[in-house]
């Protein structure tokens, strides 16, 4: 495990790494943005269902709305 952070803006030594770790953030950025609009939706956010595949159904309900609204 390797922390994955960037470097402070006012940082006086130069930084120690290229950047190719840090790429991974960004997509890290994107799987967590996506799981907080899912978060919204209460059916999905609180799982009220107990059948999986009715799980899923709002799942990909909830999908489809945040991809029509964005």
């Amino acid at each position: 495990f390797r922390l994955l952070a960037r470097h402070r803006p006012n940082r006086t030594r130069p930084p120690t790494d290229d950047g190719r770790r840090l790429r991974r953030l960004k997509r890290r950025w994107v799987v967590e943005r996506s799981f907080a609009w899912l978060k919204s939706f209460r059916r999905v956010h609180t799982r009220y269902e107990v059948l999986h595949h009715l799980y899923d159904g709002f799942v990909g309900l909830a999908c489809a709305l945040i991809a029509v609204s964005r």
